[in-house]
């Protein structure tokens, strides 16, 4: 696994070279019928069956193995999905002949140059793809599970890809990744260990980079453990996957670099770093703006996965930077709460703010802002826990979420709080209940709230800006009566995230480029 940096590039399999000829030839078929209609039809028969003849005898890639003669069923198959794309391209092409009629113009989902954001998560990776004119396209999905290293992350990357039927018209690319993702993966001694060389090297304890799920951390596991080859890099998940696209060398972002120990506001590796060789020799050798382009597709990327050479590699950031971005903040002041399993408050600040005792951490957004947050252990995992999704959803239509319930909870789904309370041994407070369930949720609901307006005031106690307006991200999002007791109790207004996923995110970092950060 140690080696896998200087392995990006491993040979494809005779299927995946036959499947992305199909769909090469496919590509040139939506191209021929968009042509007039005198040189369509020539036109696509003299792209259609020397295609079909070249997949029929493609070489394996890596032993040479010529296969000179495919059934007639797989020529057919070829056939068959350029005659496809071509139903496809009429169909689009009246669309557009009808939209050109109209003062509004042609619609943008048949034309026009498009922008593709990938989202790599935990499980899987959503790839979203913004118009021109900034409305959404096409979107595709990829699963993989949750142990999955990079041998899948790069094959869920050529197959999100290869389902958007036109990232042929894509004008850049941007790739975001779990924080802290990195390659070098291996065995080696105790995260306690490792911990331990970090807090030697930073300069205070309370350096994020000093936390045991850091960048760092991992990067003392493997020197310590002698899992690191010769020349090897150290590449995030964004960072590897984006090479993979231009072929060029690894470029990482001040977004993905933080939590390894990346000075965000002199913009460059401190010096505590730069004196420690093992971990110098592994830095990556440019940090770049997210959003800034880092190259091209390559020629090899192009010919196999359909995307034009043309096409800007952008400079990536973290999923949850992504999501931030994803829910049209634009002033400072703006904040995402996400209500998924916990609840995690993001703000724009003109101000940097620290707490490590409280997991509260400021990136860096463009030349004069801040993203500062945190992340308390309440959310939806207790609302599970106690009732279920189907009956929260039920119960949720009983409350009147402009009266208080009288309760005074602190949903916890077990015992310690982190933000905006930091106590390791803070208890759930869920008494008394009462025997109305939609009582009992009201009061869950008003207390997770109350969570969340403290840790707003808390952030401004660091010296953060306050809140003027709210965006909600996650499974929460769906419910009106916690949004109206959110507003209540937050005192600003509620409002629903513009799109709730990380990739519209990073396809808007693709298309705007680092001037969306601010």
């Amino acid at each position: 696994a140690a080696s896998t940096v200087a392995q990006a590039h491993v040979a494809h399999d005779f299927q995946d070279l036959f499947f992305n000829r199909v769909v090469a030839m496919s590509l040139a078929a939506l191209h021929i019928v968009s042509r007039p209609p005198e040189v369509r039809g020539p036109a696509l028969l003299s792209a259609a069956v020397p295609t079909a003849f070249l997949v029929a005898s493609s070489a394996h890639p890596t032993s040479g193995i010529h296969r000179p003669r495919v059934g007639s069923k797989v020529v057919g198959g070829v056939l068959a999905a350029a005659l496809l794309a071509c139903t496809a391209a009429r169909r689009c092409g009246r669309r557009r002949v009808r939209g050109a009629r109209s003062a509004a113009g042609a619609g943008a989902s048949c034309g026009g140059e498009i922008f593709i954001g990938i989202d790599f998560g935990t499980s899987g990776c959503r790839a979203a793809c913004l118009e021109s004119d900034g409305s959404l396209g096409d979107e595709a999905s990829v699963a993989y599970g949750r142990d999955a290293g990079p041998k899948e992350w790069r094959k869920a990357l050529h197959e999100v890809l290869m389902q958007l039927p036109r990232r042929s018209a894509a004008a850049a690319v941007c790739i975001d990744g779990t924080s802290a993702t990195a390659l070098l993966v291996g065995p080696g001694p105790s995260v306690g260990e490792a911990v331990e060389r970090c807090l030697a090297m930073v300069p205070s304890p309370a350096h994020v980079a000093a936390s045991p799920t850091s960048t760092l951390a991992k990067v003392w596991e493997w020197q310590l453990g002698g899992v690191v080859p010769a020349g090897a890099r150290l590449a995030h998940q964004a960072d590897w996957l984006a090479a993979l696209l231009h072929g060029g060398p690894l470029v990482t972002d001040y977004h993905n670099a933080l939590k390894l120990g990346y000075d965000i506001e002199a913009l460059q590796w401190p010096e505590w770093m730069l004196a420690e060789r093992a971990v110098a020799e592994l830095l990556p050798g440019r940090v770049a703006t997210p959003g800034e382009t880092v190259g091209h597709i390559s020629a090899e990327t192009s010919e196999r996965l359909g995307l034009p050479q043309s096409c800007r590699v952008a400079a990536g950031t973290t999923d949850s930077i992504a999501a931030f971005l994803a829910a049209g903040t634009v002033e400072v002041g703006d904040a995402v709460t996400s209500l998924g399993t916990t609840l995690a408050v993001k703000l724009r600040s003109l101000t940097r703010v620290e707490d490590a005792a409280s997991g509260i951490y400021s990136h860096r957004l463009g030349t004069a802002q801040w993203l500062v947050g945190g992340a308390s252990n309440s959310g939806g995992g207790v609302l599970r826990q106690q009732l279920g999704d189907e009956a929260v959803a039920q119960l949720s239509a009983r409350i009147d979420p402009e009266r208080d319930s009288g309760l005074d909870y602190y949903p916890l789904p077990r015992p310690g709080e982190r933000f905006p309370i930091c106590d390791a041994a803070l208890r759930p407070r869920l008494e008394p209940r009462p025997e109305d369930d939609a009582l009992f949720l009201h009061g869950m609901l008003e207390g997770m709230a109350r969570i969340e307006a403290k840790g707003y005031r808390r952030l401004e106690e660091l010296g953060a800006d306050p809140v003027r307006r709210v965006f909600t991200a996650g499974g929460g999002a769906k419910n009106e009566q916690w949004r109206r007791i959110r507003e209540r109790l937050v005192g600003v207004p509620v409002q629903a995230a513009a799109w709730t996923q990380a990739a519209c995110g990073s396809a808007l970092l693709a298309k705007e480029g680092p001037a969306l950060l601010g």
